[in-house]
């Protein structure tokens, strides 16, 4: 078997898997999902917490799927997929064999951020695909210098923009190289960064001029739930505990090194390190290895250090898409190991391991836990309920509810009118609400718990109020899950209490 037929087998199996399982075996999306297909129904170039571009993608996946929310795991598989192949591109790019293509992508599914966090589609796992298609269509244009790989590196570009300001980073890395090195600077006298720059500032332009309009609404609330440093240890221990998250995150791909090593290479592993084995990598290839693989993460680091801010871990996923690459060149694997098929056979113990955990968490979970998992929640029998009282009482069809996030959210994905999601019955949270409208149609606030009133900004609002009802339901079908109470207030049209910039 070539190794092009081998990376694809690999690859190809390992997605369909992390694709299938939670389609079958999950009663409902995780947090983020929910939150996305919510946010998704409303298609405007914004959103509260994050850039458009995995909402807008949810949605799409919604209508394709008739309505279903199974979407979503496809689309984090397809991710993961197409990281996969920008990383054996850049492999290949790089000068490296195919078969330093097909390890890289193996110790790179190992890592954590491929595994358990995959089914929940995020901008985290979109950006995935984003940095290594980035890395590569870069290091195509300054290789080849095509025009057209300009304009890709640009689009791309604007696309993880859309997906997660994150992609920042990215892009000042880039630019940084291009200044630090010269055979980068040189295409700086020629038309293709500066296409680039050009299409990448007209495509995000919409997303741009949406910030303007919400006054920056999505950095608002970023810094609205930000954990800024407590003290001066905070300087010290977010970096180093964000660090040591990630060097956690890669235990899967040592393992994997470390069983393929005999005692004879490990002997002798320092003069391996310094002899060339295998084909000669193009020029620059360490450099840009390292560059892509490194810097991006000392520049959290030292933003971390100097700030004294906590960087939360699953920020770290985009950064690593080069760990199998940097593995497979500087350890001159596989031609270092003596029992390569020993590496391959604990990789997919690793996988099948990862699996098992997320299988058991969504069928073997209910049968111990009590504690409310976000995959188990009622959503869809929690919509039908609301959806058939609010008929019963308004004789409409539920239009908007409001409430918080995931409460909201789950009615918005499962009700067959999907009625928008007014959180906190803000509109500054919200600003792509019509008041008007909501006056018109009214307003459902649901919430969980044993409180008669809802709390926070929506109390304010309408402080005298209680609950019209209210009603318990099982958590999931099986299990010792603790049953879940809704509650729930009617405000029937005309009566909402109109906030903001009525």
């Amino acid at each position: 078997m070539t190794a092009a037929r081998a990376a694809i087998l690999y690859s190809g199996l390992l997605c369909l898997c992390y694709a299938l399982l939670p389609s079958l075996t999950f009663p409902n999306p995780p947090l983020d999902v929910v939150e996305g297909f919510a946010w998704g129904r409303e298609l405007q170039l914004g959103y509260t917490k994050h850039p458009p571009m995995q909402a807008w993608l949810l949605e799409a996946s919604y209508l394709l799927t008739g309505g279903h929310s199974l979407g979503a795991y496809w689309l984090s598989a397809l991710c993961a997929a197409l990281g996969y192949w920008f990383i054996w591109l850049i492999a290949k790019e790089l000068g490296l064999s195919g078969w330093q293509g097909f390890w890289a992508i193996v110790l790179t599914s190992v890592t954590f951020y491929f595994t358990l966090p995959l089914p929940e589609f995020n901008p985290n796992i979109l950006q995935i695909p984003v940095w290594a298609g980035m890395m590569f269509f870069f290091l195509r244009a300054i290789s080849k210098g095509a025009l057209l790989d300009w304009v890709l590196l640009g689009a791309l570009a604007a696309f993880g923009f859309y997906t997660k300001y994150f992609v920042v980073l990215l892009i000042g890395t880039i630019g940084l190289y291009m200044l630090v090195y010269a055979d980068a600077r040189k295409h700086l006298t020629k038309p293709g960064p500066w296409i680039c720059a050009v299409v990448f500032l007209l495509l995000v332009s919409p997303h741009l001029y949406w910030l303007y309009e919400t006054e920056f609404l999505t950095f608002r609330y970023a810094l609205g739930r930000s954990n800024p440093a407590g003290s001066l240890f905070d300087h010290v221990y977010n970096p180093v505990n964000f660090f040591l998250a990630q060097v956690a995150n890669h235990a899967g791909l040592f393992i994997v090194i470390a069983l393929g090593l005999s005692w004879q290479t490990i002997r002798t592993f320092k003069a391996t390190l310094t002899s060339q084995v295998g084909p000669e990598p193009a020029a620059n290839a360490d450099r840009f290895l390292l560059w892509f693989a490194f810097l991006p993460l000392a520049v959290v680091l030292l933003i971390s250090a100097v700030t004294g801010s906590e960087f939360k871990h699953m920020w770290g996923t985009p950064l690593f898409v080069l760990s199998g690459l940097v593995a497979v060149r500087f350890l001159h694997l596989p031609a270092l190991w003596s029992a390569p098929k020993r590496s391959l056979a604990s990789a997919v113990v690793i996988q099948l391991i990862f699996l098992g955990v997320l299988f058991g968490q969504a069928v073997l979970e209910p049968l111990w836990k009590t504690k409310h998992s976000r995959i188990h929640y009622p959503g869809q029998s929690t919509a039908d309920v609301l959806v058939d009282i609010w008929k019963e009482k308004v004789g409409t069809d539920l239009a908007y509810v409001a409430g918080d996030m995931w409460t909201t959210a789950n009615v918005t994905l499962h009700a067959p009118s999907r009625p928008s999601m007014f959180l906190e019955h803000d509109p500054l949270l919200s600003p792509w609400i019509d008041l008007e409208d909501v006056q018109d149609k009214g307003v459902m606030i649901i919430w969980r718990g044993d409180s008669a009133q809802p709390d926070g900004h929506i109390q304010t609002l309408y402080p005298d109020a209680v609950r019209s009802g209210t009603k318990t339901l099982p958590f999931h079908t099986y299990g010792t899950f603790r049953d879940l109470k809704i509650n729930w207030l009617i405000i029937p049209p005309g009566k909402v209490a109109m906030t903001g910039d009525e």
